[in-house]
């Protein structure tokens, strides 16, 4: 399956259609992706990021990438980099580069414009107290006893906390709206708190910082944001956001909500991501076996897969959880489209080639891609030892093997068919060597009369290319790691989800660049790790078999 060209006809498509159609805002499209610089993107992010780029190309439109910069608690330049670099390699570019950061003189001025009309308040009561005042879901908040405080004492005690007077946490500022309103979110919400940290951006010019709820709205009408598309944790604060909008008087963007991307043996959440991280889990926010966006490339994922995977997910309002099958099926259908063919064998047994002149070296020649005529074909070292896999030898098979076994025949890919003649077994019974028979007249062709259905792989041991191989598995033991409300989710981590091997591969690979990707034929896509490979030695990082081998582990359990 190629990169499908169609747009989809999603909800949030038609929306956008009608607006366009009914002249909205003079008929343009401005979307925007609005990250925390405070952890890597991860497959969540891919969906979003699709959507809103794609939305502002299908309607001659524009999407601008805005950081969310306003924690600087876990904020950093590397995440603020590493996010820039995920949405290029993923196929987008932006209109404009935006931080809120950049707003915050203009939100200090709207904060205040709020105090003085008397929707906004300076309140000091403790963490615990505002707490206790909000209320919960069936119960009504109560007023602070700040609430009513006079306007010019709310502004004058606002400008001092800009002005560093006070210690942090000693007074917020809040929304004036309803302590008795069903969605708590409109409780009063805090707009500023006081908070000295250093801010990757700004540095230290700043002690007190606005809420994201504060800080979103005002951030999509200051650059023109004609549709602000959240996920559906956000629908809740969809109220307090147009309430910003509407007291201030400013650009009415419109914000609308789609269920999250989840997948099976997974978390998304940054939250636990980091604790993996900083738990020592995994290697790293790149580690192959993370759903981030880095990691995934780090694995080996074709960017083509991720959009066309979320392509197939598609977007709708319910929440749902996609099979992590989905996506490796993307992978596979992407690289074996476009992935260069190599050999390689994984637990190599020995054949020598009795009838083959011992200083005889021929280069056979073999496709790069059997389905594309255009990636061309490489010269493959033919001697008289090579390996194969263990498993496509038995010295005892039925006829429906059709690999190597005892007396019997097979061809080796873009090479000669053998057959094994004599099988050399060490004081243990093992076997540890086969000695077969070349039939010259058989390089790439099948004379009439000769029936050979099998054929495998193979690696001359004089030139095989010796490489590390990692092998990945489920990072989660379970399907939903997180359902079980009982028991931490890295309970269920898996301790089998990485592996190291050694592949004896064709020596071509010793040219492979970090980061490319390949099929081992028979075996399944592999790519160079792009931390750990160096000239002419490269580490492999087993991207997807070739088969779903855990739909046959669930059918079996």
């Amino acid at each position: 399956m190629s990169e499908s060209t169609d747009s989809p006809n999603d909800f949030i498509r038609q929306m956008v259609a009608a607006d366009v159609a009914a002249g909205k805002h003079g008929g343009q499209v401005q979307t925007r992706f609005p990250p925390e610089p405070n952890g890597y993107l991860q497959i969540g992010h891919a969906k979003a990021i699709c959507l809103n780029f794609e939305i502002a190309r299908e309607f001659g439109g524009k999407c601008n990438l805005r950081f969310d910069d306003t924690n600087p608690e876990k904020e950093s330049d590397e995440f603020v980099r590493a996010i820039q670099e995920d949405i290029k390699w993923l196929g987008y570019d932006w209109a404009k580069l935006c931080f809120a950061s950049d707003y915050f003189e203009q939100l200090f001025e709207w904060a205040l414009q709020l105090i003085e009309s008397g929707d906004a308040y300076v309140d000091e009561l403790g963490a615990d107290a505002m707490r206790e005042y909000r209320g919960t879901l069936t119960e009504p908040g109560k007023n602070s006893p700040y609430r009513d405080r006079p306007v010019e004492e709310s502004a004058d005690l606002f400008k001092r906390m800009r002005a560093g007077e006070f210690e942090d946490g000693k007074m917020v500022l809040r929304a004036k709206i309803d302590m008795a309103h069903p969605n708590m979110n409109m409780r009063d919400p805090v707009m500023y708190r006081i908070k000295r940290m250093h801010h990757h951006k700004l540095g230290d010019e700043w002690c007190i910082y606005p809420s994201y709820d504060f800080t979103h709205g005002q951030s999509d009408a200051i650059e023109g944001v004609t549709h602000s598309l959240c996920s559906l944790e956000f629908e809740d604060h969809r109220p307090l956001y147009d309430w910003f909008i509407e007291k201030l008087g400013i650009f009415p963007s419109k914000q609308t909500e789609f269920a999250r991307l989840n997948l099976t043996y997974t978390v998304v959440s940054k939250r636990k991501l980091r604790a993996l991280v900083e738990g020592g889990y995994v290697e790293a926010w790149n580690d192959p076996r993370m759903p981030t966006l880095s990691g995934m490339r780090r694995r080996g994922y074709p960017a083509a897969a991720i959009r066309n995977f979320c392509r197939t997910v598609g977007i709708t309002k319910t929440p749902s959880t996609s099979d992590i099958a989905l996506l490796e099926h993307a992978v596979r259908d992407e690289l074996n489209r476009t992935a260069d063919r190599r050999m390689a064998v994984m637990d190599p047994l020995e054949i020598e080639l009795t009838n083959w002149p011992e200083d005889k070296v021929l280069e056979v020649e073999g496709n790069n891609n059997p389905g594309d005529e255009s990636a061309g074909s490489r010269k493959i070292p033919f001697a008289k030892r090579i390996f194969i896999e263990q498993e496509d030898f038995r010295e005892e098979a039925n006829r429906k093997f059709f690999r190597l076994k005892k007396d019997g025949e097979v061809r080796l890919r873009h090479a000669y068919i053998i057959k094994c003649d004599e099988v050399i077994k060490d004081a243990e019974g093992k076997i540890t060597k086969l000695l077969c028979s070349v039939d010259m007249d058989t390089l790439n062709k099948n004379p009439e009369g000769r029936k050979v259905k099998g054929v495998i792989q193979w690696v001359s041991a004089d030139h095989a290319l010796k490489a590390p191989v990692r092998l990945f598995d489920r990072l989660f033991s379970v399907e939903k790691p997180e359902a079980d409300k009982e028991r931490e989710f890295l309970e269920f981590v898996n301790p089998e989800s990485s592996s190291e091997t050694t592949a004896l591969c064709e020596p071509c690979l010793a040219e492979i660049q970090p980061g490319e990707t390949c099929q081992f034929e028979r075996i399944g896509y592999f790519c160079a790790d792009s931390k750990l490979s160096k000239a002419g030695q490269p580490v492999f990082n087993r991207t997807v078999s070739l088969r779903d081998s855990w739909a046959k582990k669930d059918k079996a359990s």
